[in-house]
């Protein structure tokens, strides 16, 4: 698969386990992206998907989510209480797919995206702290844009200062986070936040290895 692929929408029914009048009622509503008629973008609907595994389960709390990836990176979570730790730590053994993974991680930020104008992403690149695609060797998941994250004290002057204009499609993706930043800052230079990052690319590529890194994280977890 390619990112960019189109479905028809019988294709797009199939995928999603709905019949074609509710995949056309779906994509009439905005929910997956029409390109032409009859035709489907099928990023939107991984992402649809997704949306819904996700909603069924509940995600952990800010300081949980990196507890379990200083785990997985084997580092210690100080922060942590002992019987947190100890819950937290059977939790994730207990995790048999990265979907699930990704869903319980999934509030360890707030991810915003925005429309930087070409000057100012020299600029922004400098305030994130960005995970390291290397690790799973790909290439960075924007390459032409940025992302990474930021403390949620330092994001309103960031979008004044340059101008960041939010938009669904834009190509600087902010992570924000109000957790410690001299953890997050350690943490996100693991491969587990680089898998992390990469298990939700709207990439083919990227999300697969991602997935496949995050499988692997957890069986020598367990």
């Amino acid at each position: 698969m390619t990112s960019g692929e189109l479905l028809t929408v019988q294709e797009t029914a199939k995928a999603l386990g709905v019949s074609a009048r509710h995949a056309r009622r779906l994509a009439d509503s905005g929910s997956i992206t029409r390109v032409t008629r009859g035709t489907i973008d099928r990023d939107s609907v991984d992402k649809y998907l997704l949306s819904r595994r996700q909603g069924r389960t509940r995600a952990w709390a800010e300081h949980t989510a990196w507890g379990a990836i200083a785990f997985l990176s084997g580092n210690d979570a100080s922060w942590l209480g002992p019987t947190q730790s100890s819950r937290l730590r059977r939790a994730l053994r207990e995790i048999t797919e990265a979907s699930q993974l990704l869903t319980r991680m999934r509030d360890r930020a707030a991810v915003h995206t925005y429309t930087a104008h070409r000057a100012a992403l020299p600029r922004l690149r400098a305030l994130l702290t960005s995970s390291d695609p290397g690790h799973l060797d790909i290439s960075a998941l924007m390459p032409d844009g940025a992302d990474g994250y930021l403390p949620e004290t330092e994001l309103d002057a960031a979008v004044r200062s340059l101008g960041l204009r939010v938009d669904e499609g834009g190509s600087a993706v902010l992570r924000v986070t109000g957790f410690d930043f001299d953890t997050v800052r350690h943490l996100v230079k693991t491969p587990v936040v680089a898998a992390l990052d990469a298990g939700t690319s709207s990439d083919p590529r990227a999300r697969g290895a991602g997935l496949r890194t995050l499988d692997d994280l957890l069986q020598a977890y367990r």
